[in-house]
């Protein structure tokens, strides 16, 4: 017997819960844009719902979080539970979709977790992939949905007049993100360009050593500053729009809401070269993503700034292929190909 709502509607159980203010907004709009079709209805989710409520897809994005805890005894509960809800999915032939946001399981997490989230791995019946260049296992659909822009999220709040000179790294702050790089690079600038540079940093830490490494750091340099915490999303506005350049120089970046987050706001970036950002700068425009190889060193910093007065852009960053109807009948299409894959 299989999950399905009776009156025919594709039902859909996300991996996310009922939305809160940190609930990250690429969640939300995609529930939205779901909800927004006539024939899905969305579910968000609840461990009651996953094991016992009726759905035709389960769909999961960071599947990470499904097996962590707060807790050693929390964290037993919900592997038990995660894996009960592997088998239900088995045992009602309900496709698993997963959303490939990172190419590798996050680090320093226990073998139990491992090996659940690679049985998870093993039974996902589709990948939706954000860009063209996300590797999966050979034969297994897939099919790639590209991430949603942030116009209409960010829609009527204020934002700030750019401030010349002023790099930025806005955004939750991680080791893989190399903050510490760029705050290291920002004090080789000095004296390099026509106008003074500054660096402003905003975001929350994902650990105190880390907060506290960028603030000390910081204090070696007039030139940075540091905000700590939790961005609402009207502080996120101004900090991106006070900016001239944001720059992102991510250890690895493969998908990065974060670069199309600043664009939505009209803000261009510095990113590490590769094939996914090189295909993002002919798609949005000339001006908007600038790019640079290997590891970031002033250079690059004082360039990228250089190449953005001499040459700025003409029009505003394309994101028109990233409108969020497109997305959600693309979500829709995906699941219907993953129940068409387990009737086959």
């Amino acid at each position: 017997m299989r999950s399905r709502q009776r009156d025919g509607a594709l039902v859909v159980l996300q991996s996310f819960p009922r939305p809160r203010p940190t609930t990250n907004p690429y969640l939300v709009m995609l529930g939205r844009s779901l909800a927004e079709l006539p024939d899905v209805r969305v579910l968000t989710f609840s461990w009651r719902r996953a094991l016992r409520g009726g759905y035709s897809v389960f769909h999961v994005h960071w599947p990470e979080i499904l097996v962590s805890g707060t807790g050693p005894l929390k964290k037993a509960v919900r592997q038990l539970l995660f894996a009960v809800l592997l088998l239900r999915l088995r045992a009602t032939r309900t496709p698993l979709v997963r959303t490939v946001h990172n190419l590798e399981l996050p680090a320093g997490i226990s073998r139990r977790e491992v090996a659940l989230l690679r049985w998870a791995e093993r039974w996902t019946t589709l990948r939706i992939r954000l860009n063209d260049e996300t590797p999966v296992p050979a034969g297994a659909p897939a099919r790639t949905v590209v991430h949603g822009h942030y116009r209409d999220w960010f829609a009527g709040r204020p934002r700030a007049a750019a401030r010349p000179g002023r790099l930025a790294f806005v955004g939750l702050l991680r080791h893989y993100k190399g903050v510490d790089r760029l705050v290291a690079a920002f004090a080789g600038t000095a004296g390099r360009t026509e106008h003074p540079l500054e660096l402003r940093v905003s975001g929350s830490p994902s650990t105190p050593e880390l907060g506290a490494e960028l603030v000390a750091a910081a204090a070696a340099d007039p030139r940075v500053s540091v905000s700590l915490g939790f961005l609402a999303d009207d502080d996120l506005v101004a900090e991106v729009t006070a900016a001239e350049l944001v720059v992102l120089p991510y250890r690895e970046m493969h998908n990065s809401g974060g670069t199309l987050a600043a664009l939505s706001l009209d803000r261009p970036v510095l990113v590490p070269d590769n094939p996914v950002n090189e295909r993002l700068a002919a798609e949005v425009g000339p001006g908007w993503v600038h790019r640079y190889a290997g590891e970031l060193t002033a250079g690059h910093l004082v360039d990228a700034v250089t190449a953005l007065r001499a040459a700025p852009p003409a029009a505003p960053p394309d994101l028109s292929g990233r409108d969020w109807d497109r997305v959600g009948e693309a979500h829709a299409a995906a699941y219907r190909q993953a129940l068409g894959e387990l009737r086959g």
